[in-house]
């Protein structure tokens, strides 16, 4: 299985995708906030052959455009949209981690003629304090370049980041240094844009539903996740324990197992 990494224009943007390839049945991915298309290549191989992970990369992230700085909810599933439009593969599934998982229930809220199934990660129905005690993360301060890959690391870790492997994903060499490729106001920017209740949206599609939460998340209450579950029809819920905001990353094996006992059935 090959990997293949385009630039495809999508309503005036150039958004970078991985299409990780194979004849199986097709699987859009979306990233949470700061992540890339290519974090997705673990599940893409434990899914291979029966699934054909596509994995895009959210303006703003990556290598994709920033367009004309808007980060809403609405940017984004239009986006996603007319992305899937022009992939030409029917409905399919999609899966989302965090932000990239409330993207895909507004997809499939929106355009249900494009979801097969959702499978939700960590991407909350209410995302707002009191619930929610930090649903903004502070990048503001963090720092732009670094003189090597580790000194970015030590950074970001020494801003409250217990292990910053996650956003070193975004990391690549300038000539003056090593810095992340997104735009700290634009992902500050993003984030504030999905503080807000989206219950409405989480409720508006039928299509079988997977959410996955770690029980210990530190970003979406488990009161919630079971209450994501209960209210909406069609919905199975899936805790991991010892697994955090980032559960694939935690534990693989679970999360894939998980995902897999849920498609073989839509």
């Amino acid at each position: 299985m090959m990997a293949v990494e385009t630039l495809t224009r999508v309503r005036g943007l150039r958004l970078a995708s991985v299409d990780f390839g194979g004849e199986g049945r097709p699987v859009l991915a979306l990233h949470g906030h700061f992540g890339r298309a290519r974090a997705f290549a673990p599940l893409a191989a434990a899914l291979a052959p029966e699934y054909r992970l596509i994995a895009l990369e959210q303006r703003g992230h990556g290598h994709s455009d920033r367009g004309d700085g808007d980060f809403s909810q609405d940017a984004y599933v239009a986006d996603a949209a007319e992305f899937l439009r022009g992939l030409g593969l029917g409905p399919v599934i999609v899966l989302g981690h965090s932000m990239g998982g409330v993207t895909a229930f507004h997809l499939a809220a929106r355009h249900p003629e494009l979801v097969r199934a959702l499978v939700v990660e960590e991407g909350g129905a209410l995302n707002r304090q009191p619930e929610v005690p930090h649903p903004v993360l502070d990048i503001r301060d963090w720092p732009c370049r670094a003189a090597t890959l580790g000194e970015l690391r030590r950074q970001i870790e020494a801003r409250g980041i217990p292990d910053a492997s996650y956003f070193l994903e975004s990391a690549v060499e300038h000539p003056d240094g090593w810095g992340l490729l997104f735009d700290y106001t634009d992902m500050m920017d993003s984030q504030q844009a999905l503080v807000g209740d989206w219950w409405a949206d989480w409720l508006g599609s039928t299509c079988p539903a997977l959410f996955v939460h770690g029980l210990d998340s530190l970003i979406l209450p488990t009161t919630m996740a079971r209450q994501m579950a209960e209210r909406r029809p069609n919905t199975v819920l899936r805790e991991l324990p010892g697994c955090g905001h980032w559960a694939h990353d935690d534990d693989p094996a679970g999360f894939t197992r998980a995902v897999r006992e849920f498609l073989a059935t839509v």
